[in-house]
């Protein structure tokens, strides 16, 4: 299996992710024009991880997103169902505590951790409330959630334009740089697919979480939504 279907079946998916993880953060930098590197500060900024507090870093790959987290004294844990990238991460940052977990059946205790996060893997995920709601499940009362994810361009023509490159520049590029350019097809598709920002917001509200808010990035190619557990 080389590239999944938009049904998100796991096993798809994981695989998927398995055939990129070597040269995985790599083609991210190229095809974000660098952006990827600005979203990752953000998101670091966003959760403002702490000396000791427990952070767990859902859908980290291999574990790019996590070290600013560990930098500032922090528990994180890198949590991924792709064996390839932990692997590969492992490889990286031996020192790290990479777990193999679901999003939709986390393998952790209820109220286990003070923030919670998740960067361009949600709408990866079959069941996106599903998700949302065992992120909530092992967050403390009182602890934040974090999503960085694709989202809509604020601008219609900025959009079009945003949207032609996914469709049409993408793939070509994916092929230069990536060991696995079909997956990078199925990526601009699902980006395609997924909901704008007040829509997931709407369904981060739905999981429980409150004070749900969100802000644009790169004009809104980009969208970090916030929350907090009552």
């Amino acid at each position: 299996m080389t590239r999944a279907s938009l049904d998100k079946q796991p096993h798809e998916v994981a695989s998927m992710f398995d055939d990129v993880a070597a040269n995985y953060d790599l083609t991210n930098d190229v095809l974000s024009l660098g952006q990827a590197r600005l979203w990752r500060k953000e998101v670091a900024a966003a959760v403002h991880a702490r000396p000791a507090e427990k952070v767990l870093d859902l859908a980290a790959g291999t574990a790019t997103s996590s070290l600013p987290f560990a930098a500032t004294g922090a528990y994180v844990v890198p949590c991924d169902f792709s064996i390839g990238m932990l692997r590969e991460g492992k490889k990286r940052n031996s020192w790290l505590p990479f777990t193999a977990g679901d999003a939709t059946k986390l393998p952790f205790r209820d109220e286990t951790f003070d923030a919670v996060t998740i960067s361009f893997g949600l709408r990866n995920v079959q069941d996106t409330d599903a998700a949302l709601r065992e992120l909530y499940r092992v967050t403390k009362p009182g602890g934040r959630v974090v999503i960085c994810e694709f989202s809509q361009p604020v601008r219609a023509l900025f959009r079009t334009v945003y949207t032609e490159y996914l469709m049409r520049a993408l793939p070509p590029v994916a092929r230069a740089v990536s060991s696995n350019p079909d997956a990078y097809v199925y990526l601009a598709e699902s980006i395609r697919a997924w909901p704008d920002q007040a829509g997931l917001a709407s369904r981060l509200q739905q999981a429980g979480w409150s004070k749900v808010a969100w802000r644009n990035l790169t004009g809104g190619i980009v969208a970090l939504h916030r929350g907090v557990r009552a």
